[in-house]
C-alpha cells in the first residue's frame, strides 16, 4: 500500500505558480512535467486522462489562444487541493483581446497535478470571441434570455 506524503501548502502554491508561468510562456515541456502520468483534466463537460489527454488540452488551449496571462483573484490551499479564482487575459491568433473569469481546482500528489477541474462561463467566453454583427447579437440575446427573472 502506498503511503501518502504530506504536502506543504507553500510548496503546492509554488508548483501552481510554476505551472501558470509555464502556460504563459508556452513551455510545453514544463507544463507536461507539472502533471502526474495518470492525471485527469475536466473542462466543458470533457474528461481527458493521462499525458495524452494533457497534450490534447495543451493543443486545444494554444489553438485558441496565442497569448495567455493569468491574474489571480483568490487562491486557497486545503490539504492537497488548490482552489483558484482568476482572470484569464488572452489574445486570439487574429489579434482579438479576450478576458474570462475562471476558477480551477487542482489536486496535487507529490507536488504534481493529479487532477485539474477548470470552470468558466461559455457565454462569457463566447461574448469575448464573437465576431461580426450577427454573432455578437446572437450571444447578447442568449445572455439576456439566460438572465430573465434575475434582473
Amino acid at each position: 500500500m502506498k503511503m501518502e506524503q504530506k504536502q506543504l501548502p507553500e510548496k503546492i502554491r509554488q508548483a501552481a505558480t510554476e505551472l501558470d508561468n509555464a502556460i504563459e510562456n508556452r513551455d510545453v515541456d514544463r507544463i507536461m512535467a507539472g502533471f502526474s502520468d495518470d492525471c485527469e483534466i475536466k473542462l466543458l463537460g470533457v474528461k481527458l486522462t493521462g499525458k495524452e489527454g494533457l497534450a490534447k488540452w495543451i493543443d486545444w488551449m494554444y489553438a485558441h489562444l496565442e497569448k495567455i496571462k493569468f491574474e489571480p483573484i483568490t487562491i486557497m490551499v486545503d490539504g492537497n487541493a488548490l482552489f483558484e479564482e482568476f482572470i484569464l487575459k488572452g489574445r486570439l491568433h487574429d489579434g482579438t483581446e479576450v478576458q474570462s473569469k475562471q476558477a480551477e481546482v487542482l489536486i496535487y500528489e507529490n507536488y504534481k497535478v493529479k487532477s485539474l477541474r477548470l470552470y468558466f462561463d461559455r457565454l462569457d467566453f463566447a461574448h469575448s470571441v464573437a465576431k461580426g454583427v450577427i454573432s455578437k447579437a446572437l450571444v447578447r440575446r442568449v445572455v439576456r434570455e439566460s438572465l430573465k427573472g434575475l434582473k
